[in-house]
């Protein structure tokens, strides 16, 4: 795809997983040793208020670890092989629209003014390109996209 491989684009999502779950992990630690210090200080309704915000910030983290554990899941299932006839998981598109990398949703990969957007299968153009082959025409927001190139 224009000079930028499969590899690039699958170490790019990979190290967006990574670098999402260590600062989840480290954002959790915090809370954890905010926690411990609270338990140190004085007690009252302002402790307590403390507390349960600390509770409810800890559990969001929590959830979104989980979501950063499942797109290291989905990584380990991306296949890089070429030549693929069909769209799936790994395939790399390129469509009248844009061009996209399905794997997990990690934003644009930009190098050598050329943008790929790594997007999850389970996105709504993600779901729209997954079986087709070059030549088929989706219809995204009203807007009709060729597909173009599939590797």
């Amino acid at each position: 795809m224009q000079g930028i491989t499969k590899k690039e684009l699958f170490e790019f999502c990979e190290t967006f997983v990574v670098d999402r779950v260590t600062r989840i992990r480290k954002n959790m630690a915090d809370i954890q040793e905010a926690l411990t210090s609270e338990t140190k200080s004085s007690a009252g309704d302002k402790h307590e208020t403390g507390r349960a915000m600390l509770q409810l910030e800890r559990e969001k983290l929590g959830h979104q670890l989980a979501k950063a554990e499942e797109m290291k899941q989905v990584m380990a299932k991306v296949h890089l092989q070429e030549n693929m006839k069909i769209i799936g998981l790994g395939s790399c598109v390129t469509t009248s629209k844009g061009n996209y990398f399905l794997a997990i949703s990690a934003g644009a990969f930009t190098n050598k003014d050329i943008s790929i957007f790594c997007i999850s299968i389970g996105t709504p153009i993600g779901k729209l390109l997954l079986g087709k082959t070059i030549g088929e025409v989706i219809v995204f927001k009203g807007e009709k996209i060729e597909i173009l190139e599939i590797e």
